[in-house]
């Protein structure tokens, strides 16, 4: 069980830090070249599509397991492991509480913001800068994480 608790939170921390990496490299540079009235409806589509199963599993799976982890005994498992897999759970909850309290609330602006194409360039303004560097920081935070639950897992 504690093999397989591992497994899953090396997955789960690893599928959560590559999607956000994805969305670092490609996505969001991609919808940078978007004019402001294509850009904002992009990324309310984006927003209204992404929480959902696979991203959620990963979400949610990239905390529990590891906290699931912690409380497995394993023969063998020494401080520093128990350190690495701390660790790591404290990066994915930093991130975690970033995108709660940053980049969600960003998005649900983004959504009931004025539909129109005048206001695109103010809604856009209001909301790029600030989710992209949010989401610089946490994407940072869910690699630490990955990298962490890494080196417990190879430890």
């Amino acid at each position: 069980m504690a093999t397989l608790l591992l497994a899953l939170a090396v997955v789960s921390t690893g599928l959560y830090a590559g999607f956000f990496v994805i969305f670092q490299t490609g996505i969001m540079p991609a919808l940078a070249t978007l004019t402001d009235e294509q850009f904002v409806p992009a990324m309310r589509r984006i927003n209204e599509k992404v929480p959902r199963g696979a991203f959620m599993l990963s979400f949610l799976g990239s905390l529990g397991f590891p906290l699931a982890v912690l409380f497995v005994p394993v023969d063998g498992r020494t401080a520093t492991d128990r350190w690495l897999v701390v660790a790591a759970l404290v990066c994915a909850f930093v991130g975690h509480l970033i995108t709660s309290a940053g980049n969600v609330p960003l998005n649900n602006a983004l959504a009931a913001a004025e539909n129109s194409p005048r206001a695109a360039r103010d809604v856009r303004a209001a909301f790029e800068g600030k989710w992209n560097a949010l989401h610089l920081v946490r994407t940072l935070f869910a690699l630490a994480a990955f990298v962490l639950m890494v080196c417990a897992a190879t430890a």
